[in-house]
């Protein structure tokens, strides 16, 4: 496997890791957890929110022409 050296320094009461050039991680945040082995698995969070959700998605067709609902008179309710 190939690899770079990475710097470990302090950063207020938290380790952190400076990550070299050509293994940046997109976004702003990731998750981090520890394998049985020991070593570290360093995952980039996706986008989170309703835009993120769809942002992949065809969009949608233009309003005429899309079929529109019928309007129907209210059914009587029997008490």
């Amino acid at each position: 496997m190939d690899g770079k050296t990475a710097s470990l320094f302090r950063s207020g009461r938290n380790q952190a890791l400076r990550i070299p050039r050509g293994f940046e991680l997109p976004g702003t945040s990731a998750r981090i957890r520890r394998l049985p082995n020991g070593n570290l698995e360093i995952e980039p969070l996706g986008e989170i929110g309703l835009l993120a959700a769809f942002k992949d998605e065809p969009p949608l067709p233009p309003d005429d022409a899309m079929d529109p609902i019928p309007d129907r008179p209210a059914e009587p309710v029997e008490r």
